[in-house]
């Protein structure tokens, strides 16, 4: 099959959006780099740094890789998250207790409504498919 895929790891344009298919590569180009304690009330334990990169945004929909060096934290609301963690070791603990580990290839969903916290025991990278939720 010779059908072109987009060599390009930005986030895709309005122009381009309809053809392209956007390729998760290993590199970050120009990420976002932010330290989750600048976050009110949202660190638990640590000083986690996020790096970050957007591949796609398109509307409610996003997608991306991320990095982030071990914490705990309060999990975000409003959106369903679909990962693939490439590296590292992660747990999402849920208010009821419920703790579910993840490694290297592991995929996982986080749906809207998900009560809890995420923990990085080893610096983690994972590539993300964000649905924010309007009724949040």
């Amino acid at each position: 099959m010779n059908e072109r895929i987009e060599e390009e790891a930005g986030t895709n344009t309005a122009s381009d959006r309809a053809t392209s298919v956007v390729r998760f590569v290993g590199a970050m180009d120009a990420p976002e780099r932010r330290r989750l304690a600048d976050l009110p009330d949202r660190v638990l334990d640590g000083d986690p740094r996020h790096t970050s990169q957007i591949r796609h945004a398109d509307g409610a929909l996003q997608t991306g890789t991320w990095t982030s060096t071990p914490g705990r934290w309060r999990a975000f609301d409003g959106r369903d998250e679909f990962c693939t963690l490439l590296s590292g070791r992660v747990a999402l603990i849920a208010d009821s207790g419920e703790r579910q580990e993840f490694g290297p290839g592991d995929s996982f969903l986080i749906p809207n409504g998900f009560e809890g916290e995420w923990e990085v025991m080893e610096t983690a990278t994972k590539h993300f498919v964000i649905l924010h939720r309007q009724d949040a």
